[in-house]
């Protein structure tokens, strides 16, 4: 499995707005600029993260998007499947009974295995423990040094 773009996207967006300081806005050119991506297409990534509850979006001359306290602190799988939608290594996954091999196929376990594996891996990562290993925002939004994601 490989993330989208549009996870990318949305974790560097996350990860900067858990950067700023709480109540402070960050608008839409300047998360594009953070995520390094165009800004119409953070336009829909914005709109399934603010869907999703996990930034609040504000309208007007002050507007701009906010990361509301409760969410400082989501996961890396929370903003990866407010995006994707909840994400599996193999169809056999999907369900109880994604597959009618389940029972006497040999690779099942293996594969549960590891999608257990990488779901514990994306919850115990923390947007606000990763920006705090960020440098520290300006007071406009944007990142002093910004560092340049892989």
């Amino acid at each position: 499995m490989q993330l989208t773009r549009a996870a990318d996207y949305a974790i560097r967006v996350m990860i900067h707005l858990a950067g700023m300081p709480q109540g402070a806005r960050a608008s839409r050119a300047d998360l594009a600029e953070v995520a390094e991506c165009p800004e119409q297409f953070l336009s829909k990534v914005l709109q399934s993260l603010t869907r999703s509850g996990l930034v609040i979006s504000h309208r007007g001359n002050t507007g701009g998007f906010e990361l509301p306290r409760v969410h400082r602190t989501a996961s890396l799988l929370q903003v990866v499947e407010a995006i994707e939608g909840p994400i599996r290594l193999n169809i056999c996954l999907e369900s109880e009974r994604g597959c009618q091999r389940q029972d006497h196929c040999a690779s099942f376990p293996i594969w549960a295995e590891a999608q257990q594996a990488m779901v514990n891996v994306l919850k115990s990562a923390n947007i606000g423990d990763l920006a705090a290993k960020m440098s520290p925002p300006c007071e406009n939004g944007a990142l002093a040094d910004s560092p340049k994601w892989n």
